[in-house]
């Protein structure tokens, strides 16, 4: 008995290595890294908070002021009567740069699908590093202190960094089709963990110089890394003379390895009509609108489950080290390096996860297994002790079922998104799609960091933890009708092959 076409499973890595050539290795490292220097500078701002705090504020306590600059030079950069104000305004800042980042991905997902993905990726890298260095280096260097300007800098920066996401995802799924597509983009996906941990890093190694050498040092290091990437960036195989992915229809493993998990399972192979495009015209296929996209199936359920969960994921991106270091009285590089095991937790989770979810060819149930780990492994980190092992263990754990999950429907599941049946033929659907997935959780991270500012002061650290429970559980429950397909989708092939047996 013949397996339908969406039961003959092709394996991941044989897919995968068979077609993959150093072009596919070099556009992996550039997409990498590039992402990873934007997420760097963005962990800088939340590394240094409680030096910005003590600049911005006065202390008798501040031992290391004149030592660093003239009594009247500090006394002028007050710009906050206390530290809960300024706090405060450092999660406004927050707020402002997430807001503007959503509209900016809104944005730059479509400008994305239509201009050159190497210009606009290159231009954002540079021009966000030159805002950086403006708002924490030359700031400082002139003693300019001024809440309305850190405020405009950090809505530029938010609607300059927003072109990354979308054009790095963008081109990994021109390069990588679904064969091993999981395991690809979860291994891919850490480049925000592997930048957070950069940016810590470097951070806390010059820290001892003052908080705007750490701006300025990301900043530097991003600005050549988009260099880079205008000079050395493919954005498609058609590029170098390969062919595009699904360009090889006669080839049954191909067709198999380039038809995402979002497609439509129930349908009849022989369907091939239906699609928002007319896939008759010349080869150049044409960008979809924004509101198609948003009409794509799993498209909006998807996006409010990434705004509840990028809430929670960013909040630890944003505040860990503060938290470390208010809670627990450590000393603030010591919070930096010890924040970084969340994001250890976050690289092994997408991979192991991204991996799990080819073998079974579906994301949403794995999605909703590690998401209930989350709900325990967050109830267990609010009552961590002043243990900086177990400390770093729990979070570790945490990270691997937050930030896996995180990873996962950023990556995979947005370029799956972006290549499903409805829109074959063109593959500039995918930055707007991962522009409309990121762009909805970037609002809800947006809302969600004054809130923790919010929380935090009224009712403290821990009813912060209650608030990232509950959102975590409103991911599972926007999810559940796909999570409910799926599994019926399992049980059916299950069904199958065993009639086929």
């Amino acid at each position: 008995m013949a397996l339908p076409g969406s039961l003959r499973r092709q394996p991941a890595n044989r897919g995968l290595v068979s077609h993959c050539t150093h072009h596919h290795i070099v556009v992996f490292l550039l997409t990498f890294f590039s992402y990873s220097l934007l997420h760097a500078s963005r962990k800088t701002f939340s590394n240094v908070k409680v030096s910005i705090s003590s600049q911005w504020t006065p202390s008798c306590l501040n031992s290391t002021a004149p030592e660093l600059r003239p009594y009247e030079l500090w006394n002028s950069s007050h710009l906050f009567p206390n530290a809960e104000e300024a706090t405060l305004f450092l999660g406004t800042l927050d707020t402002i740069f997430l807001f503007s980042y959503a509209v900016g991905l809104f944005v730059s997902g479509t400008v994305g699908d239509r201009l050159n993905l190497r210009w606009v990726l290159s231009f954002g890298m540079c021009s966000s590093a030159l805002v950086v260095f403006f708002f924490g280096t030359l700031t400082e260097w002139l003693h300019f202190y001024n809440k309305w300007f850190y405020c405009c800098l950090w809505v530029v920066n938010g609607l300059l960094q927003s072109t990354g996401w979308p054009c790095v995802v963008a081109v990994m799924g021109n390069w990588f089709g679904k064969a091993g597509r999981g395991f690809v983009f979860g291994l891919w996906s850490a480049c925000a963990s592997v930048g957070n941990i950069l940016g810590a890093f470097l951070a806390s190694c010059v820290l001892k110089y003052g908080y705007e050498y750490a701006f300025l040092v990301t900043a530097s290091v991003q600005f050549a890394g988009g260099v880079i990437v205008f000079f050395g960036l493919l954005t498609s195989p058609k590029e170098v003379g390969l062919p595009e992915l699904g360009a090889d229809e006669d080839s049954s493993v191909e067709e198999d390895a380039n038809r995402p998990l979002m497609g439509n399972d129930d349908a009849d192979d022989d369907d091939r009509n239906y699609s928002i495009q007319a896939t008759d015209t010349d080869n150049q296929p044409q960008a979809i609108g924004f509101f198609q996209a948003c009409c794509l199936p799993g498209v909006v359920l998807y996006s409010l489950a990434y705004a509840c969960l990028k809430l929670v994921n960013y909040s630890f991106f944003f505040w860990l080290p503060f938290y470390l270091s208010n809670n627990f009285g450590w000393k603030e590089a010591e919070a930096d390096q010890l924040s970084i095991w969340y994001d250890v937790g976050g690289i092994i989770g997408g991979t192991i996860q991204g991996l799990i979810s080819d073998v079974l060819q579906k994301r949403a149930p794995v999605l909703a297994i590690s998401l209930l780990f989350a709900v325990g492994s967050l109830f267990g980190y609010s009552r961590s002790p002043n243990s900086k092992p177990i400390n770093a263990v729990i979070m570790t754990i945490t990270g691997f079922f937050i930030g896996g999950p995180s990873n996962m429907i950023s990556s995979a599941i947005s370029a799956d998104l972006g290549r499903q049946d409805l829109v074959k033929g063109s593959s500039e659907a995918l930055a707007t799609v991962t522009g409309i997935v990121d762009g909805t959780g970037s609002i809800g991270a947006a809302v969600g960091q004054y809130l923790v500012s919010l929380i935090q002061e009224n009712l403290g650290w821990m009813w912060v933890f209650y608030f990232f429970i509950l959102m975590t559980s409103s991911t599972i429950l926007f999810i559940s009708p796909l999570i409910v397909r799926e599994i019926k989708l399992l049980l059916h092939e299950r069904r199958l092959r065993m009639l086929a047996e």
